[in-house]
């Protein structure tokens, strides 16, 4: 993309760069003067770029002037925003590439030419999403073949290690059948030196020792096995899309892989500077906030938009000054600070508002600690979490490898522009709309849980309010367990021990790759705690699922060259590749025997992990209580085994003499950190595996495919299947049609979240999608997981609607079913819904307030559609949800203030016929009509005409197309 727009009326304002002649720029601040001084940072990136890309068609002069008068027009205005670039994660990216495959093929069947279909704006998509953790601790979780997929090749030979002499090195292939004896895990083995070496895991089939990087090279053999035909379609796209990157498997997660190796900070294209701006089908693309770049999570239906070339259009948000002063206890991690800025900025009601820090706590805080901030910030419901540049960010993008020439040029660049933060100049704060203060002297250690983020929980308190949360009625924390079950101790049998489980016992805990990786401090600290932990004799109970996903091969450098990595080896924090997995319910299977126990037993187990996610049911279907902590904590609660205990109180356990062992006897304190933090998180290492990222792997490029213009369609594949998007592909608008006797396929109630709407984690075998694959002659064991399929538009529809968690009030519990009203069946919200179409009926959805939150937005709109849903009518809802409705082409309703089926006394059981105006308006009331006679007004939730033309060409990717025919 040229970043001088042919015919912008800004062009007068291009200048050169001080002592850096040869580099032009837009000097933005000679355009508002004094106004422009005012502006919040994050408002000045939007001038910016409307300056830069104004063309008077998608940006206008009028939308740069209504940004810089922001004091004035905020909230009531929609501006235009072209980002740098774009991020994908393959789980929503790819979709987005199957979606631009199927446009190719719609504009070459329409009469175009495909090849003019490509990104217009730089994409990276990062293969990071494929990990399932099918070996961890030793041993392969689900044999013989985990998580489904035909593997293409037989398993690399096990690597010799030199071992005790009791137990000789095995030398076996996989499923070989060599004269090994079995062996007990390492972590449950004598006393433990201090001077340990890197920890053996055990052969899957031998339990004997075998080199640690195996648990890695065996999930990756796995992931490319199962996956090879989505590697394929990415390695296509590579090649035939223009503008396309793909960062393959094993290199990293995308908001990790975008913090540390694609963000520029400041663009630079044909030596004309302007900053980094990104936009991701990631929620946690929000992550780069943290290094000053601007950057939010949108859906895969605005990224494609987006790839065109076409604005993101935002109404001009209100801007939520947060003053950080004072300093952080040493015992509060990042996490800590994390989860207490998410309550207080959720009570200050941001949602739907960008936040911008400031303060002189400002600088107390490393860019890891703001990355970590920033990352939570859909959490609290913010667009995005800014921290301007300032001399904390130089000094680590120095400290990772930057080029120094570059970091002079981009410190020039923003001091020139004013985008530079500078705690010693004299100038004033910007003006915000509000401002809210905390103190980070007022922190202390906190989990979240143990059903939603947002519910924090001081450590100190964890025993007495889990107690309380038996107690509580069902709900967004209580679990209604009887008083008299409240003490039950199940027993069980495990690998020829007896256990016992009870309510608050541990069955996961998972250092994952998401949020706190990026902060060395926080896995450093949980190293250091495993180190003293496994010196004073301390263990974990061998049934316990744990798991180390680092974000990116920097952090198991850090931890390997710390010599932290062996300790956590030996506590079972195991390596087990790079992407998400427990987090998105990757996690294998609990053992059969802790699975009987914990449903014999209506036992509450509970799993802990460093995070962002722990909706009830997410990791595990047994598994009822989820807690997010930092990664020192999930450690120390994995030692103790339980979450009902007192730290202050209460001994983690009994260590070498049988002497009780303390959370304060092994907590690590901040010199003991950065101390190594300092040793080992070098610049060299940053630039490793900066190396590493762009060379990809042996894998990756021995990996053949097409290099043809159009995909080659496998009609028998159950991973890439051409969608129907585009069958109705028009070059008119046609008029919105009114939506006219159509049943409700669902009832719902508050906070539904897009985890309830869009299909994750695995494949249930009752499921409507298993019946699918079933029928393809698959075998549960090929199932592999939604996020795999989301290429396949007929097994995410089956999965639109199918979490467990589900509570549609048609059926009373949380099931994913729903009442097919003219034959009256129960059936799955799938086939109820095959049959309406069949039938021609319409359908709509029913629900409470804030539908729509969370994350997973491109199929929770995808899937709805393509299941017939016409509208939502909702009290409220989730602001990025409500525009992916739109943009799939499905009206967003909201009831009127004070009005919802309850108070309208509406059943759901009524036929609803919904009259849309051939000249629909933004905000418009509609009326409403029910079988029964009843008449209410909505309102269209479109907020301006470019959602309306969206919706009446059928959604955003339609409107898209239309533009090479």
């Amino acid at each position: 993309m040229d970043p001088v727009r042919p015919g912008s009326p800004y062009q007068l304002v291009i200048e050169a760069l001080g002592n850096y002649p040869q580099k032009k720029f837009y000097n933005v601040s000679k355009l508002g003067g004094a106004k422009y001084d005012t502006l919040p940072y994050s408002i000045r990136v939007l001038f910016e770029s409307s300056i830069r890309n104004c063309d008077g068609f998608l940006v206008k002069e009028t939308d740069a002037m209504n940004i810089l008068d922001w004091k004035t027009k905020q909230n009531n205005v929609e501006v235009p925003f072209c980002p740098a670039r774009v991020v994908l994660q393959d789980f929503t990216g790819i979709p987005a590439m199957v979606d631009f495959a199927a446009m190719r093929e719609a504009v070459r069947n329409a009469g175009g030419d495909p090849v003019k279909v490509n990104p217009a704006c730089p994409t990276d998509l990062t293969v990071d999403h494929s990990l399932q953790i099918d070996f961890s601790k030793c041993a392969i979780q689900n044999t013989p073949n985990p998580g489904g997929g035909d593997l293409q090749k037989p398993m690399a030979k096990l690597s010799p290690l030199k071992a005790q002499p009791r137990k000789p090195p095995c030398r076996g292939q996989t499923g070989c059948k060599g004269p090994c004896s079995t062996g007990e895990s390492s972590r449950n083995s004598g006393p433990f030196s201090a001077q340990i070496e890197n920890t053996p895991i055990l052969c899957p089939f031998h339990l004997q020792p075998v080199h640690e990087p195996e648990t890695v090279l065996k999930n990756q053999e796995m992931e490319f096995g199962r996956n090879r035909e989505r590697l394929q379609f990415f390695k296509w796209s590579s090649k035939v899309f223009k503008n396309v990157s793909i960062v393959p498997p094993e290199t990293g997660m995308a908001h990790q892989v975008n913090l540390e190796h694609l963000s520029r900070v400041v663009f630079e294209v044909k030596d004309f500077l302007y900053p980094d701006s990104v936009v991701g089908t990631d929620s946690h693309t929000t992550m780069v906030n943290g290094l000053g770049i601007l950057g939010w999570g949108v859906g895969g239906i605005e990224t494609e938009a987006v790839m065109l070339g076409m604005p993101v259009t935002l109404t001009l948000p209100e801007v939520v000054g947060c003053e950080l002063t004072g300093t952080a206890s040493p015992l509060a991690t990042s996490i800590d600070i994390v989860l207490s800025i998410t309550k207080h900025l959720r009570q200050a009601e941001v949602a739907g508002k960008f936040v911008e820090f400031f303060g002189s706590g400002v600088s107390q805080l490393s860019v890891a600690d703001r990355t970590t901030i920033a990352n939570m910030c859909p959490e609290y419901g913010a667009i995005l979490s800014f921290f301007p540049v300032d001399n904390v960010t130089l000094k680590h993008l120095k400290h990772t490898g930057f080029d120094k020439a570059k970091l002079e040029v981009m410190e020039a660049y923003l001091k020139a522009v004013k985008l530079f933060r500078n705690d010693e100049s004299s100038s004033r704060e910007p003006e915000y709309s509000q401002v809210v203060q905390f103190s980070l002297s007022s922190i202390i250690p906190y989990v979240s849980g143990p059903k939603r983020s947002q519910d924090r929980v001081a450590v100190n308190n964890m025993k007495s309010d889990f107690q309380a949360c038996l107690n509580e009625k069902c709900g967004v924390k209580g679990f209604q367990i009887a008083a008299e079950k409240q003490n039950d101790i199940v027993p069980v049998q495990y690998e020829g021990n007896e256990y016992k489980l009870s309510h608050g016992c541990i069955v996961i805990a998972a250092v994952i790759s998401c949020t706190n990786n990026c902060n060395p401090s926080v896995m450093l600290a949980a190293g250091l705690l495993a180190k003293k932990a496994v010196e004073a004799g301390l263990v974990v109970k061998p049934y316990i699922r744990t798991s180390l996903s680092p974000g990116s091969g920097m952090v198991t450098h850090y931890l390997s060259s710390s010599g932290v990595l062996p300790y956590l080896s030996k506590l079972g924090f195991e390596v087990v590749g790079y992407g998400c997995s427990t987090c998105v319910g990757n996690t294998a299977p609990l053992p059969e025997a802790i699975r009987n126990a914990i449903k014999q037993g209506d036992i509450i187990a509970c799993g802990v992990l460093s995070g962002t996610r722990n909706f009830e049911g997410r990791l595990c279907d047994c598994v009822r209580a989820n807690y997010l902590a930092s990664p020192p904590l999930v450690v120390a609660y994995a030692i103790a085994g339980t979450v009902r205990i007192d730290f202050e109180t209460e001994p983690l356990g009994t260590g070498f003499n049988g002497k009780s062992i303390y959370l304060r006897d092994i907590w690590p304190t901040r010199k003991e950190l950065h101390t190594v933090e300092e040793e080992c998180v070098i610049s060299s290492m940053f630039k490793e595996l900066k190396e590493k990222m762009e060379k990809g792997n042996k894998r990756w490029n021995l990996l053949e495919a097409p290099e043809s213009t159009l995909f080659p369609w496998d009609l028998k594949s159950t991973y890439i299947r051409c969608p129907s998007f585009f069958d109705k592909l028009a070059k008119e608008p046609v008029s919105p049609q009114p939506i006219e006797n159509a049943h409700v396929l669902l009832y719902l109630g508050d906070s539904v979240t897009t985890d309830h709407i869009s299909p994750a984690g695995s494949i249930a075998r009752s499921s409507a999608a298993a019946k699918y694959l079933t029928n393809k002659g698959l075998t549960p064991r090929e199932f592999n997981s939604y996020g795999a399929r989301r290429g396949n538009d007929a097994v995410m529809t089956r999965g639109t609607f199918a979490n467990i968690k589900l509570l549609n009030k048609f059926i009373g519990k949380p099931a994913p079913k729903t009442i097919h009203f003219p034959s009256g069946q129960t059936l799955d919200v799938f086939e109820a819904a095959e049959l309406y179409q069949k039938e021609g009926i319409p359908v709509i959805i029913l629900a409470g307030k804030k539908y729509g939150l969370g994350s997973s937005r491109d199929w929770a709109a995808k899937g709805p559609f393509l299941l017939g849903v016409k509208a939502v009518l909702a009290e409220s809802f989730e602001k990025v949800h409500r525009s992916q409705l739109v943009g799939i082409g499905i009206a967003p309703l909201q009831f009127l203030p004070g009005e919802n089926p309850s108070v309208l006394g509406l059943t759901g059981r009524e036929q609803f016929s919904i009259l849309l105006p051939p000249e629909l308006s933004p905000g418009m009331t509609l009326d409403v009509k029910t079988s029964t006679g009843k008449v209410f007004s909505v309102i269209a939730l479109f907020e301006n005409e470019m959602e309306i033309t969206l919706y009446q060409y059928g959604g955003s990717l339609n409107f898209v197309a239309r533009r090479f025919l």
